[in-house]
């Protein structure tokens, strides 16, 4: 059971990691543009629309901010899950950043359209990481032998 958890742990680092960088080269248009297979968003201007989408409450600089705040935030998480480095804590804002796309994406477009995009269960599987004893194949267990 060590073996698989310790792979399980490591794919699902990956998946996070990889997801939340696909997300934002969606939305920098770097791999394809609007109304291709595959493209959410396409470029920075259909991403800022759909985050005023998600916070009709708050004025458009105000989403264009946390727009801007929640990409930054993805690129780090993505990064640093990637390579194993404060994956607990990374893990936890992981989740947390997620939770609150999950809820946002209820209250603005209704209860199927997070289940769509499995956001509940990215959200659920970084809270699951997080609670990991170690993680091996990272930096953070590399650092941990040295010390």
């Amino acid at each position: 059971m060590k073996n698989y958890s310790t792979y399980s742990q490591l794919y699902l680092r990956l998946a996070l990691g990889l997801g939340f960088i696909a997300a934002v080269l969606d939305r920098l248009g770097l791999v394809g543009q609007v109304g291709q297979p595959n493209i959410a968003w396409g470029n920075w201007a259909s991403f800022l629309s759909y985050t005023q989408v998600l916070l009709p409450f708050l004025s458009k600089p105000l989403s264009d901010v946390m727009g801007w705040l929640a990409t930054i935030a993805e690129a780090l998480f993505g990064l640093l899950l990637i390579i194993g480095y404060k994956t607990k804590l990374t893990a936890i804002g992981s989740g947390l950043l997620t939770l609150t796309f999950a809820l946002a994406m209820v209250f603005a477009s209704g209860w199927k359209a997070p289940f769509n995009y499995s956001v509940f269960a990215a959200s659920a599987a970084a809270f699951l990481l997080a609670g990991l004893p170690y993680y091996r194949w990272s930096i953070d267990n590399l650092s941990r032998k040295t010390s």
